[in-house]
């Protein structure tokens, strides 16, 4: 309960009834919009996959994913996704979709090791997308790009949302502020990652945080990230590593930071030798989806994902997530976040 943020005096400004109408009308824009922006067709995804593939996305690389045995393939194990970081880009080469084109998808997962606060469920909902590029777009400016278009898309989902919603007001500033990550801790030396992602928040109110995964100069990592879908060690043009990055803004109802979407250029075979390298996991090499990469047999690829339920929760102006998804959450924290005035679904 330590990590529950209860607004002074919020009051949510949509009921129940047109909450729900709310979410089904921002989804429907957002990913309308997404699809025109990047050029990507829907497909369908998968909720499991099977264990041992390399298939799954491995987050920071200590969250256990959900397993079952599938009886009619001899008790073979099978993990619910935590994204589609990795399957998505398969999916690429099996469709031949051509370089400027892409897929998304309505991602859904369970990440049972999740600590449960307003922004974090056991269930994860996103759009996750990848598009092909070339060779020579695996480029800084390229990620920017992509982040402007993906950023401009929110701000129109906004608009119409305030536009059908009179009473809720739009925050989101008109530019996305980009800055290294390494250049953020030489502004805030003395912060913790989190401190410094919420005073570059509150000063911009959008910012894309550059290379997300790799040793800055003190030593540690920003965040954590998994050595084998996003490139975060190539040296970029601005002499500094990484090429991903995660969406964050200043969320006013909370007070805080709040991350919409982690995204970046795919890994090539050298960036995911060198990763594996670096993160001692070089046994991954002889996992099906790393052959593919590694035998050609997959395209270069830019991708992400974007929360769907905190999309939502910050253009309907919601002080948990849970008043937009439902999901299991301690009893204590429900009889909490109901005196706040944030009853949970």
């Amino acid at each position: 309960m330590s990590n529950l943020i209860k607004p002074k005096d919020y009051q949510a400004l949509l009921d129940m009834r047109q909450t729900e109408q709310g979410i089904k009308l921002i989804k429907e824009f957002f990913q309308q919009n997404l699809s025109t922006e990047l050029r990507l067709r829907r497909v369908t995804a998968p909720l499991f996959v099977l264990k041992g593939l390399g298939i799954n996305d491995d987050l920071n690389g200590v969250e256990r994913p959900v397993t079952f045995p599938i009886k009619d393939l001899n008790d073979s194990q099978a993990e619910v996704v935590h994204s589609l970081a990795k399957w998505k880009r398969l999916t690429l080469a099996e469709y031949k979709i051509e370089p400027g084109y892409g897929i998304y998808t309505d991602m859904n997962a369970i990440r049972a090791d999740e600590e449960l606060d307003n922004l974090h469920s056991l269930y994860v909902d996103q759009w996750d997308w990848e598009a092909v590029i070339t060779k020579d777009q695996r480029t800084l400016k390229s990620l920017k790009d992509i982040v402007e278009r993906i950023y401009s898309a929110i701000r129109r989902t906004e608009y119409l949302t305030c536009e059908t919603y009179p009473q809720i007001k739009p925050f989101l500033p008109e530019k996305i502020h980009f800055i290294h990550s390494e250049e953020l801790l030489k502004m805030y030396p003395d912060l913790t990652p989190k401190e410094r992602e919420d005073a570059i928040c509150k000063a911009y109110g959008a910012v894309f945080i550059i290379g997300i995964g790799g040793v800055l100069s003190n030593g540690e990592k920003h965040d954590g990230r998994a050595p084998d879908y996003d490139d975060w060690s190539t040296v970029a043009e601005n002499g500094m590593a990484g090429l991903n990055g995660d969406i964050l803004i200043w969320y006013p109802v909370l007070q805080r930071s709040f991350e919409l979407s982690s995204m970046g250029i795919r890994v090539d075979k050298e960036s995911l030798l060198r990763q594996l390298a670096i993160e001692n996991k070089e046994e991954r090499k002889e996992l099906y989806f790393h052959r593919q990469l590694l035998d050609d047999k997959l395209p270069l690829s830019i991708g992400g994902g974007i929360g769907q339920s905190r999309l939502c929760m910050v253009l309907l102006h919601k002080g948990h997530i849970g008043e937009i998804q439902a999901s299991i959450w301690p009893d204590d924290m429900r009889k909490e976040c109901k005196l706040a005035g944030m009853p949970l679904i």
